[in-house]
């Protein structure tokens, strides 16, 4: 956890994903590296109101998810007064999105298997 008093600003965090195990122990792991979990959300229809509402500084957004996607969320971020870091999340590689990663408006991509604090926060 040591790593984390660099990154006192962005230590609020949401994550965002379809799957209520992937988001347990996500949520467990980063609070435990010392994130502060603010909230886990299911359903991608509740993020922006969510955001407004708790002003996380970072958003997990995992990017297959039915109904909005995590890049249509990211876009949908990127257009607050004041938006949120957004990291997106994946069981695939970064390479089987093609550009649409160099195009949305994130901070960058972890694969779901190298998830860990000291991975976000190098990207946060």
């Amino acid at each position: 956890m040591a790593w984390m008093g660099a990154f006192p600003a962005v230590r609020t965090l949401m994550i965002v994903d379809d799957s209520p195990e992937f988001l347990l122990s996500s949520g467990a792991m980063l609070a435990e590296e010392g994130f502060d979990v603010v909230a886990c959300i299911s359903d991608p229809l509740r993020v922006v109101p969510e955001v407004l509402r708790l002003g996380p500084a970072v958003v997990l957004v995992d990017i297959h998810m039915p109904l909005v996607d995590g890049f249509q969320i990211a876009r949908l971020l990127a257009e607050l007064d004041q938006p949120p870091i957004v990291v997106l999340v994946s069981s695939r590689e970064a390479d089987s999105f093609g550009d649409a990663l160099k195009g949305a408006p994130v901070r960058g991509f972890i694969s779901k298997w190298e998830l860990s604090g000291a991975a976000l926060a190098s990207i946060v």
